[in-house]
Formats: C-alpha cells, sequence, structure tokens
C-alpha cells in the first residue's frame, strides 16, 4: 500500500475519487515539504507547477491591497488542495498562500492532476465542486464585508476560530494570530482590531492574555455575529 493510499488527507480532498493505481502514480512523482512559520508555500502572480494538498498545519491566502495592507481571503488547513484554479485556468496565482504555523505540504505536479482529470470523472467533478465552493466563500465573504459591522466581522471571526481549530487546554484558542492578521481577516486597521478586542474584553465576552484569546461568552458573540 502506497504511502498515498494510507495518508488520511484523502479523506478531506478531491483526492478521494483517486483509484489504487492513480494513487501509486501519485506516490511516485509527489515532493512533500515543510513550510516553516511565515514562509510562503506560493506567492501571488507566481506561476504554478501543480498543486500543494496540506497534509498538517494552517496557512492564509491572502491579497496585498494597493494601500499595502495585506487582506486574508481564506484560512486552509488539513486536506485542503491549493492552486487548482490556476492550475485549470494556466494562469498566474491571484493569492498569496503563506504558513501561520509550521506546515506540512505535498505537491503534486500539473501533468500528473491533468491525467487523472482526463481519465477519472469523479476527481473531476470533485475539484469543480471545490473551486465552487471557494467561490461561495468568497462571496459570502464579500457580502460579510458589504453588510456587516467590523464588530459582527470581529465576533463571527472568534466564533469561526473556536469551531473550526478548537481550543489550547487553558481555554484559549488554538489558532494563534496576530492582531495583524485578525486585522486582515475582518478588513480593518491593526489599530481598530486592537481597539474592538480591548472592548470585547470590558464586556466580558473575552479574555486576553498576552497574544491569547480566550472565549468567554460564546452566544453573546455569536448573537453579535448576526
Amino acid at each position: 500500500m502506497s504511502k498515498c493510499e494510507q495518508c488520511i488527507v484523502r479523506q478531506f480532498s478531491s483526492l478521494k475519487a483517486l483509484n489504487k493505481e492513480e494513487l501509486l502514480k501519485m506516490a511516485n512523482c509527489k515532493t512533500s515539504y515543510t513550510i516553516k512559520k511565515g514562509e510562503p508555500i506560493f506567492e501571488e502572480g507566481e506561476t504554478l507547477k501543480g498543486v500543494f494538498c496540506v497534509k498538517d498545519g494552517v496557512g492564509k491566502l491572502s491579497k496585498l491591497s494597493s494601500n499595502g495592507k495585506d487582506q486574508i481571503v481564506k484560512l486552509v488547513k488539513l486536506g485542503e488542495l491549493l492552486g487548482q484554479r490556476s492550475m485549470i485556468s494556466e494562469e498566474a496565482a491571484n493569492l498569496s498562500a503563506i504558513a501561520l504555523n509550521d506546515m506540512e505540504v505535498c505537491f503534486i505536479p500539473r501533468k500528473e492532476i491533468l491525467g487523472f482529470f482526463d481519465k477519472n470523472n469523479e476527481f473531476s467533478m470533485n475539484v469543480m465542486k471545490t473551486i465552487c465552493g471557494d467561490l461561495k466563500e468568497a462571496e459570502d465573504h464579500m457580502v460579510s464585508m458589504a453588510q456587516k459591522s467590523v464588530k459582527s466581522r470581529l465576533a463571527e471571526t472568534l466564533i469561526y476560530l473556536e469551531d473550526t481549530f478548537g481550543k489550547n487546554d487553558d481555554g484559549s484558542l488554538y489558532l494563534q494570530l496576530s492582531r495583524e492578521e485578525i486585522a486582515g481577516l475582518i478588513g480593518t486597521a491593526t489599530e481598530s482590531c486592537i481597539r474592538l478586542l480591548s472592548d470585547f474584553k470590558k464586556l466580558g465576552y473575552i479574555d486576553l492574555v498576552g497574544k491569547k484569546i480566550i472565549v468567554l461568552k460564546r452566544n453573546e458573540l455569536i448573537k453579535l455575529s448576526n
């Protein structure tokens, strides 16, 4: 049995549609990398020669705005494939992918992925569904940015971070983002983000211990996020 057959990542991605022969072929051509915290997996404008599969760790997909601010579009985790849209459209990456903590990723060459596309309809459909899902997320994010207040977006983001990545033993959010990164997620200035977090602490919604954030009144944040 190949390592790709045994890999738990298959359960969470388009790769679950690949058969034994295809997985063996992929195992023979893929390359595994360790990406250290803060390092890029790829950068905006880069021509991608394949896709990256996240085996461990968390990264951010972000775009640098004209004013130099880093707007985080999405957080990526175990099982996600990066670079699918660029590979199919043959366009340069329109986002950067940066590790938020140490990550393990596998690189699969474009030629192999397109070969699976030609021969495996289920795999092709899974990839297209994933891209459609990403587009829906992007649309939802745009609506949220346009219609919700910054306070609501912060509350929504704190709940999302707790639900998606969990908590440490001390109750703090497992994924520890900088204030600048949280600001990039909710689309505001870092100073505004710091001020709102302080307000949430005064209201008893959260506690702040250094860089750690502990959600205390989850239901209040949920109400505020709607």
